[in-house]
Order: structure tokens, then sequence, then C-alpha cells
């Protein structure tokens, strides 16, 4: 029996795909007419068992996995600091003397050439900008991955290891849909935002790399924590981005000026009102930018707002107020809305 055995993926009978592996019998069998697919399927894993976390890592006997975040990929040789054996016992000095060469030796074996420093400088650089911003270690090691085919491509040579790193974890924090900002990045790295901006596209020119559509939605959690703003208005800003983005809004405009002006208007809505300059300062982002975002929102999406309003048990007086639109137009809006809402047997206003 060889490895592939495990992944048989239809039974030669019947032809369906419900197989099941059998681990007592070292069987793969056809759940649909019984048929034994496979037998005597070796087992790849461990030969002990565990009963809890304590018992796993006490048997275990392998070491941590691979990891694209250290330049060596975690598979080197470390050389003890204590001079002792491996019985506890103190080394003699000819031993200690000999150790300390092998430890200064494998020090500087570590690094062999001009891209392994690079690799290695450009990894520390990482860490300490991820540090800072908090990044999750799955997007440091899609980081370190883009780094390192920029490397193998000589994408890197003459442009600095500061701008190709952190045009590199921007460009993760896009394909992982973390949503980072270059400003953020620039004061992390202390690396001017359009030296960074040009390194991104070039990663993604010469490495052919599909990044998905910023949605502006991904930012509403983070700035309105800042704020201080509570659950609700987070849903209702994002409710608002939804239906922006499905009604082309988004397009060509700024995530974060998007994310902001959402953030605004449903705060006024909830009762939880910050001023157009909180909000600027939270998502970085200028009073202009969320009042230009703000107008074409309330525009666009008028009737969607006063239903959001309704719902939270806004009048029209109250909406028109907040909003600072006329209260004609909104009221009209909202009976219709209201006449809408009867007409489907719902109630225009439910409580929160």
């Amino acid at each position: 029996m060889t490895r592939s055995d495990l992944y048989v993926e239809k039974c030669g009978e019947c032809g369906s795909k419900d197989l099941v592996y059998d681990h007592d019998r070292a069987e793969v069998v056809c759940t649909n007419c019984g048929l034994v697919v496979s037998e005597k399927v070796v087992d790849h894993g461990p030969e002990w068992r565990a009963f809890d976390q304590e018992q796993k890592d006490r048997k275990e006997r392998v070491g941590a996995p691979i990891s694209y975040v250290m330049h060596d990929k975690g598979l080197s040789t470390l050389i003890d600091w204590r001079n002792k054996d491996i019985h506890g016992r103190h080394l003699g000095p000819g031993m200690r003397a000999r150790i300390y060469r092998l430890r200064k030796w494998q020090t500087r074996i570590k690094v062999i050439d001009s891209s392994e420093r690079n690799l290695a400088y450009a990894l520390s650089e990482l860490a300490r900008i991820s540090s800072r911003l908090g990044i999750p270690k799955n997007v440091q090691e899609a980081t370190a991955v883009i780094y390192r085919k920029a490397l193998q491509e000589k994408i890197v040579r003459g442009r600095s290891i500061e701008g190709m790193t952190s045009a590199s974890l921007y460009t993760a924090c896009r394909r992982c849909n973390l949503p980072r900002t270059l400003d953020e990045i620039e004061e992390a790295s202390s690396v001017d935002k359009r030296e960074i901006g040009r390194n991104y596209r070039l990663l993604v020119k010469f490495l052919s790399l599909k990044i998905p559509q910023t949605n502006p939605g991904d930012y509403i959690p983070r700035f309105s924590s800042k704020l201080g703003l509570d659950g609700r208005v987070q849903s209702v800003a994002i409710s608002i981005i939804n239906t922006a983005l499905e009604a082309g809004l988004a397009s060509g405009r700024s995530p974060t000026g998007m994310a902001a002006a959402a953030i605004y208007i449903a705060s006024v809505l909830c009762g939880e009102r910050r001023t157009q300059r909180e909000v600027a300062e939270a998502c970085k982002v200028t009073e202009v930018t969320v009042r230009n975002r703000y107008k074409e929102l309330v525009e666009a999406l008028l009737p969607e707002i006063v239903r959001l309003g309704a719902y939270w048990d806004l009048s029209p007086e109250e909406i028109a107020s907040n909003l600072n639109i006329d209260p004609a137009v909104v009221t009209e809006i909202y009976s219709s809305v209201h006449d809408q809402q009867e007409a489907q047997g719902r109630p225009m206003v439910t409580s929160g």
C-alpha cells in the first residue's frame, strides 16, 4: 500500500465519493455500498496516544514548524550558551574553549552572502514594524514570502530594504484583507508613503500578484473603537457601506474616506454624535474628505439612511435636524418607506 491509498477519490464499485478511513482496521470503506476500497493502509501518525495537551507536548519529538519570518526558516543549529553537557555537568577548561570557538563560527556562518544579510535585516525590520502595528503571525509569514520572492527576482536590488519591506507588508495586508493604510505603515516604518506606494506597484507588477479590492467596511470596527462607538453604530455604518458598494459609490474613492463618512452618519443617527474633526483624526483623513463623502452618501442613499433612522426610533424631524436636510424631503421619503413597509405587512419602526 502507498500513501496515495488514503486519497482515493471514489468507490470503484458504485462511484460514490462518500469514503471513510477506518483507523482500527486500516481500511478505506465506501459508506454507500460497503466496499473496502483500500486495506492495510499505513498510518503515518505518531505511534503514541495523548489524552490532553500536556501529554501531547511531553511526548512530541519534533521541533517547531518551518517559519519564513526567520532568515534560515528556523532550521539552523543553535549551540546553547550554558557551558554544561547533556547530564548538566560543567565542562572542563579545554572543552569550554572549544565550544566558544564553535559558537563564534556558528554565528559567522549563519549569514553567508549579501543576499542572506539582506534577508536577515529585512526580516528583523519586518518584526519591528509588525510589533508596532500589531500584525498577526499569518500576515507576517505572507510578507516574508513576498519579500523572498522579490529578492529571488532581484527586484530589491538598488532599492532600500526598509522601503521594500514596508511595501511587502502593505501588499500582504491587502491580500489577507487586513485593514492597514499607507499612512499607518509610513508612521511605523519611517519610510515615505510615496516610496512604499512605488515599491508596492513594482511588487504587484513583477510578481504578478492578484490584489483584492479594499472593502471600506473592513476599517469600520477599528475606527469605531478609536472613537469609542458601540456595536450599534458599527452595524449601521457597515449597512451604509454595503448599500454604497451595491450602488457603485465607492469606485475610485478612498476606502478610509468612505468609512469615515459612514461612521459619521451612523453616529448621528444613533445619537452618539462625533464631530467631523474627531472622525477625520481617528480615520487619518481630512475634514474636507469626510464632508465631501458625507454629502455624496446622503444625496445618493437618503432613502436607506431615513429607513435606518426610523429603525432606531428617530422621527423625520430628528433625522432632518441631525443630517441638516430639508425636513419636507425627509418627511416625504419617510412616508413613502412607511407605506411600503405597511404594504408588505411589516412595521416601520422597531425597537433596538
